[in-house]
């Protein structure tokens, strides 16, 4: 299907999740105006510059699911069936992104509207680009990595923790040679969100957003590098990380786990050519939650998976805010004698995942009143609580202990089964039903009425009232019945006659209640 980041941009205007602001805006104040937007915000006047920006466009579970083209609750499905058949990029020749090429001297990283986000950035950072790279042995690799604007024409690029770019910089490191790359910048969410998938090393993650667009997706050669780069892409940097190492500092830079970074030591990369439509969009992604929100559907999928191979039927997966899409996980199960035990060990064997409840299929894992309730009702520590301890850790985890001579210490993750306990009756976990629940509206009743025709007592002849009593009787001889379930077996019966009936038969002792608290006739003594 045709999707591109202006197709994207056009879906948010119509869906009324895109505002468009004339006024001049200073650069420096984006961040800070996006922060408090409750839409995508389209900047087209930025004084000293000539290119719009666009930024806050994953901000919202919405609006990730306008971009993947289906209800957010559905995305993780789709992702799914996108890894289980990807479909491999193709090269074309015509690319828009190549309608202006700027090389050599021509390259000037300043022209671009690059905003700054927080009072303590090291420098403007470039966030939303797909870095693409290609290693002689496991091929091309695509990731999100921020590059901090230094010189017009070099970067930083954080790549300090593990991960499969650090590895390819590393081998062409061993060989002293530059890792070329490219930086395509304005991309489609199915690209987006295909290039923050941790893939194992050898694996294209592009061949994902081919996947997810039921397409392959259009990559052009480089013109300065050997590696391709998104052909429908607003901008694109080519580029090769030097061969210097991991000696030059970097940051700091707000992080996913909504705080400040601090400085890393890091390569720098040094930009050969910048390629650009004639009428360029910037697209600023905005830290943190644009890449907190993104993060969510790639570790439900893998939540899903896991717990599938694990034998749970899994009802629903919540990677929370709160835990920043990347550390908690509350999932819902259907649940069979032990399986919120495996569901824990499962969930945990997830990389970034610190923090796992289990709940059954009775909660909305989406409503942390809910879950706490569960939590509340159904736990015992000694019992429900699993820990953990020494398992890899996510180096940004402020918990943990700084590095050490370059290593990252360890984690201790904890699991909550807060199923229904296997050995208490589930009869004690009624929930609270009101009478006539969902059968009857607020709205009906609110607003002008006719309080003249509501009479001030119910009247009742005597005769209809001891014909009701003999009913109610004749069906508790039956079988024994809540007092709501009188009120629905005798519906036009007023509900003062009902309740009167009741009192009569409890005082001519004919009627007591059973164990649960039904009605129930009492025995006639001998």
């Amino acid at each position: 299907m045709k999707a591109t980041f202006r197709d994207y941009i056009n879906i948010l205007r119509k869906n009324h999740e895109l505002l468009e602001i004339v006024k001049p805006v200073d650069l420096r104040n984006v961040a800070a105006l996006v922060a408090q937007s409750e839409k995508a915000l389209l900047f087209k006047n930025l004084p000293g510059y000539s290119m719009p920006v666009v930024s806050g466009l994953l901000q919202t579970r919405n609006r990730i699911a306008l971009g993947m083209g289906v209800a957010y609750e559905n995305i993780a499905d789709r992702l799914g069936k996108a890894m289980e058949k990807p479909i491999k990029p193709k090269r074309v020749a015509n690319a828009p992104v190549k309608e202006v090429i700027l090389t050599g001297k021509k390259v000037d990283l300043y022209n671009l509207p690059v905003p700054v986000f927080s009072i303590m950035d090291g420098g403007p950072m470039i966030t939303g680009g797909v870095v693409i790279a290609e290693d002689p042995e496991f091929g091309l690799n695509a990731g999100m990595y921020r590059l901090m604007l230094k010189e017009r024409n070099i970067t930083g690029i954080d790549i300090v923790t593990p991960n499969n770019l650090r590895k390819f910089a590393e081998r062409a490191l061993a060989k002293k040679k530059p890792l070329p790359i490219s930086i395509s910048i304005g991309t489609h969410p199915y690209e987006l969100v295909a290039s923050t998938f941790k893939a194992n090393l050898g694996v294209n993650e592009l061949t994902f957003a081919g996947g997810l667009r039921n397409e392959s997706l259009r990559l052009a050669d480089g013109e300065t590098v050997p590696v391709p780069c998104i052909a429908d892409a607003e901008i694109v940097l080519e580029g090769e990380i030097l061969p210097e190492g991991w000696v030059h500092p970097e940051g700091p830079f707000c992080e996913f786990n909504r705080l400040m970074g601090g400085l890393h030591m890091n390569p720098r990369v040094r930009i050969k050519a910048l390629m650009r439509r004639r009428d360029a969009m910037y697209y600023a992604l905005h830290m943190p939650w644009e890449n907190i929100w993104m993060s969510a559907p790639i570790y439900e999928a893998a939540a899903r998976r896991v717990l599938f191979e694990a034998g749970v039927q899994t009802v629903a997966v919540n990677l929370t805010p709160g835990g920043c899409c990347h550390w908690h996980i509350v999932a819902s199960i259907k649940k069979q004698p032990g399986e919120g035990k495996n569901a824990i060990m499962a969930l945990l064997s997830i990389a970034d995942i610190k923090h796992v409840t289990i709940v059954d299929d009775d909660i909305d894992v989406f409503d942390p009143v809910d879950v706490e309730w569960a939590v509340a009702t159904r736990v015992q520590a000694d019992r429900d609580v699993v820990i953990v301890s020494n398992a890899r850790s996510k180096p940004l985890d402020p918990s943990l202990p700084p590095p050490v001579d370059g290593k990252i210490p360890t984690t201790a993750k904890m699991g909550i089964d807060a199923t229904i306990p296997e050995e208490v009756p589930a009869k004690r976990y009624t929930r609270i039903v009101y009478y006539h629940q969902g059968k009857v509206k607020l709205s009906d009743y609110v607003g002008a009425g006719d309080e003249a025709a509501m009479p001030t007592a119910e009247e009742k002849p005597a005769a209809k009232a001891d014909l009701l009593a003999v009913k109610v009787e004749t069906a508790l001889a039956k079988a024994n019945y809540f007092f709501a379930d009188l009120l629905d077996m005798f519906p036009k019966a007023g509900y003062k006659t009902v309740a009167n009936v009741v009192a009569r038969l409890y005082e001519g002792g004919k009627i007591g209640q059973d164990k649960e608290g039904k009605f129930k006739l009492k025995e006639k003594a001998a």
